[in-house]
């Protein structure tokens, strides 16, 4: 494996169509979805139905679409996702009835599956050599801007244009800004792949493979820990406002929501800077620990306004750290040889659980109340740190004995 990197180049370009990608196609929805209820006559609990089975199709795509990626390269496929992403949005935007924005929707998810991140950290595997570790950890810093920009920037269309305008404005940017600049990224030469584990984001060498447990084993305690991530995540930030009111902090809601886009973006420079000397198993970990330790400050403070702050900030800081080991654990622990394969099947864990998550969550808040439904959640952030701890021992003790044995055979 060669000592390169991705160039800055490709990073800020990908960095573009990451931000145009979750804007359009993720974060918009929220803000436009009323109107599209009340346009498209249907109750808007129904349309975020409509958005969780768009979500489940597109996990049931992640697996396929990260093997279309390693055999044809991942920047050549997100040509014809972005163009899929711009035709979906245009038939969104012409729907006349919910069964027709519907199938929409699911294109929409189909389409994101093969333009976001999962396609994009591939892209960067497939270009760069040990060090794609840190390339992935800079288009994360980048990207995390997404929410930032096209929360303020759909409110401020919707003041002037409807959702069907605002939706074909979204997909003229998916057409003519992110698909040229995949193409440009497809035609970057792809390095061979290996079988052997990436160095460490530092640049120091690879560490030997995990052979005990075996690797199967290593993959699904990885999947489950994912999984129970991006449900507990789901859960949380989707019922955020009346969690909190439920909780007794009424509007306290709008202020974590200022607090928690920050702080995801300061886990990635964080990581950035100093995430060099630790292992994507040991920020695991962390990313977990993070999540479970803001919500057992959220519950045992509450309605202390202090305590909030801290919940908004850590729970912001695991997510955005959850959103950078999603991609840099598998190249760890597995290597490049697959890698899209790998992250596809990372990918469907995350949104199999994302995209249940809200309802079952409303189930379990509505029926059991607040505290009870946190307390379930921080049980699985604690089950998903002991996942990522079981990876991370393994993975001592593998790295150990195989030092140890080169030590005596020399």
């Amino acid at each position: 494996m060669n000592d390169m990197k991705a160039p800055a180049r490709l990073i800020w370009a990908l960095g573009v169509t990451q931000i145009i990608g979750y804007g359009t196609l993720y974060y918009s929805f929220s803000i436009l979805a009323p109107a599209m209820a009340r346009d498209l006559s249907i109750p808007e609990d129904r349309l975020f139905g409509l958005l969780s089975v768009a979500l489940l199709m597109g996990g049931l795509l992640a697996p396929k679409a990260g093997k279309w990626a390693d055999r044809f390269g991942a920047g050549r496929l997100m040509v014809p996702g972005s163009l899929a992403a711009a035709v979906s949005l245009v038939c969104a935007a012409f729907s006349t009835n919910a069964f027709m924005f519907g199938a929409s929707m699911i294109a929409m998810e189909l389409a994101a599956t093969v333009v976001l991140y999962s396609t994009a950290f591939a892209a960067i595997v497939q270009v760069g050599g040990s060090k794609a570790q840190r390339s992935i950890v800079h288009l994360t810093l980048i990207a995390g801007f997404a929410s930032t920009l096209f929360w303020p920037l759909t409110a401020t269309l919707h003041e002037h244009l409807g959702w069907r305008e605002i939706y074909l404005v979204f997909a003229l940017l998916n057409g003519a800004v992110c698909m040229p600049i995949h193409w440009w990224i497809g035609r970057f030469p792809r390095e061979p792949a290996d079988s052997r584990p990436a160095a460490n984001s530092s640049g120091d060498s690879a560490v030997p493979p995990v052979k005990s447990p075996p690797q199967n084993a290593i993959f699904l305690l990885m999947l489950a820990g994912f999984a129970l991530e991006g449900f507990v995540l789901a859960s949380v930030l989707v019922h955020m406002v009346p969690l909190l009111t439920a909780l007794g902090l009424g509007t306290a809601g709008l202020m974590v929501s200022t607090l928690f886009g920050p702080s995801q973006v300061a886990s990635r420079l964080l990581n950035m800077i100093f995430g060099g000397r630790l292992s994507q198993t040991v920020l695991a970990v962390i990313s977990a620990g993070l999540l479970a330790t803001a919500l057992a400050v959220l519950m045992t403070t509450t309605p202390w306004l202090p305590g909030l702050i801290v919940f908004a900030i850590l729970f912001g800081l695991g997510s955005g750290l959850a959103s950078i080991v999603g991609g840099t654990l598998p190249l760890e622990l597995f290597g490049r040889k697959e890698y899209g394969a790998r992250l596809g099947w990372v990918t469907a864990a995350r949104q199999f659980s994302s995209a249940l998550a809200p309802f079952a969550f409303a189930v379990l808040l509505y029926s059991w109340g607040a505290k009870p439904s946190l307390t379930l959640s921080i049980g699985g952030s604690v089950l998903a740190v002991i996942f990522f701890g079981c990876i991370a021992i393994s993975r001592h003790k593998s790295v150990s004995t195989d030092r140890n044995a080169v030590a005596v055979s020399r």
